[in-house]
């Protein structure tokens, strides 16, 4: 996926979690912010960000902010990004892919996709991954019920006779795996492991990132035992 129209800048401040202030070369620009994430680590005064013109008269905004570099990363930061790259890489995702059928409904949850492929129904569910620490990706970056709801309810689909897949779409490239995050929310990381025990399939993915453009890379090892990994490396 691509953006039209992409300009540096710096960051300033966050009023809100959908505005953002950041100095640009033609002044300063009040930009919306594509992600209502907390991004503390990564919206941090003086960062350099990467802002997309809108294109759309009609908004108050002209700018949606959409990368940020920490250190030497460049992290897309735009929570619709993962589901366009994710359709794109369906194909590789899902050998034989007749049907691709997005925001589809299963009990109470609504999932990212439905799928067919190789003569196998799937439900998938799509998170962006934009928290880093230490050469590790880690996801949530804030406690989620919700989260925690749609993995229980893959299970379920695979009660039903379904295929089911957690697809972990981490926005950044030079890393070394991903791991749920068990400290801000130990409720995801153990419905995480629970998910994986019953089979449902555990993917992440790295992207390669520009500020014009995202595009899933390849896959990642997940590292379902955080503290056990941190002290073997």
């Amino acid at each position: 996926m691509t953006y039209e129209k992409v300009i540096p800048g710096i960051f300033k401040s966050r009023p809100n979690r959908f505005i953002a202030h950041v100095e640009t070369a033609e002044g300063l620009e009040v930009c919306h912010v594509k992600n209502t994430g907390r991004c503390r680590e990564l919206l941090v005064e003086g960062a350099r960000v990467y802002l997309s013109e809108s294109g759309n008269s009609a908004r108050k905004t002209r700018f949606d902010l959409v990368a940020v570099e920490k250190g030497d990363l460049l992290i897309n930061m735009d929570s619709q990004a993962p589901n366009k790259v994710a359709a794109e890489y369906m194909p590789d995702l899902l050998p034989g892919l007749t049907l691709l059928r997005p925001e589809t409904k299963f009990g109470s949850s609504r999932f990212d996709f439905y799928a067919e492929a190789s003569g196998e129904k799937w439900f998938v569910e799509v998170k962006g991954v934009t928290l880093e620490r230490g050469g590790l990706t880690l996801f949530p970056d804030a406690p989620t019920l919700r989260g925690a709801k749609h993995l229980r309810e893959l299970c379920g689909c695979i009660k039903e006779g379904y295929r089911a897949c957690a697809l972990f779409v981490v926005q950044m490239s030079g890393v070394r795996g991903f791991t749920p995050n068990f400290e801000t929310d130990p409720e995801f990381a153990k419905a995480l492991i629970e998910a994986g025990n019953s089979g449902v399939r555990l993917e992440a993915v790295d992207c390669f990132v520009t500020p014009e453009s995202l595009s899933i890379r390849h896959k990642l090892p997940i590292l379902l035992h955080f503290e056990k990994n941190l002290q073997q490396n």
